[in-house]
């Protein structure tokens, strides 16, 4: 696993994140040591994936980066005639999605689309997965996107949604961001690369609070919609149809 040192020194000019090369070589590290309890999520999304996903239907992880969700999911499977979907608009992140999920050898076939996920049609789903992916929507297309994999989905078909929470009481939000911090830090992240980093990301990831993603996806038509896992200002929801 590469090294994560995109931050670690100073930069002039300091634009936008972007899921390029560079951020694509290093992402495992980067994420497992950026975001607490990764790990969990990526277990409990084949734990849902052996109960959820059903015959002859279809799995889409969107946003799917180098392949850990689907890999997770694909491994858990035990029904036939199910294919998997994933969707990713960088090209770097989908070179490495391919190669590791030609590196396992499975019966469940992939198919791998480089798309941004606004394009791509959701059609008889047991199963979607928006793994810290919807924070990098604009927030007025957050909800006509969730709408469509509602209407995609199957009757007790599950959304898993996992992001980066906001909150409401300022004095929480603060103490969070906090704890994260530390967490990075506590992880070999300097505060050089804790700033900057934060300042990259900060025009391109607007995160929104648990209860307007509760609200949203109860107005679209969830019927069950819950918090399962949270640790810090990061957490996972699921929906089920």
């Amino acid at each position: 696993m590469n090294k994560d040192t995109l931050f670690a020194t100073p930069i002039e000019k300091l634009g936008d994140f972007t899921f390029d090369e560079n951020v694509a070589e290093v992402f495992p590290d980067m994420i497992q040591r950026s975001v607490p309890g990764y790990s969990n999520i990526i277990t409990a999304i084949g734990m849902l994936a052996k109960q959820f996903v059903t015959e002859s239907s279809h799995v889409y992880d969107l946003g799917c980066s180098r392949g850990a969700a689907t890999l997770s999911a694909r491994r858990n499977i035990q029904h036939k005639n199910v294919k998997i979907i994933g969707v990713d608009n960088s090209e770097p992140m989908i070179t490495r999605y391919r190669h590791h999920i030609n590196a396992y050898q499975s019966n469940i076939p992939v198919e791998v689309i480089c798309d941004d996920i606004r394009n791509v049609k959701i059609e008889n789903a047991s199963m979607v997965i928006l793994n810290f992916t919807l924070q990098f929507l604009p927030p007025e297309d957050r909800t006509s996107l969730l709408e469509k994999i509602y209407q995609g989905l199957r009757p007790n078909g599950l959304l898993l949604l996992s992001e980066k929470f906001s909150f409401d009481d300022q004095k929480i939000n603060q103490l969070l961001i906090d704890l994260h911090h530390q967490f990075k830090r506590a992880n070999g992240y300097s505060e050089l690369e804790v700033s900057q980093k934060r300042t990259a990301l900060e025009n391109v990831m607007r995160t929104d609070s648990l209860q307007t993603h509760k609200n949203r996806l109860n107005s679209i038509g969830f019927s069950h919609i819950e918090l399962w896992f949270q640790c810090f200002n990061f957490g996972s929801l699921v929906a089920i149809k």
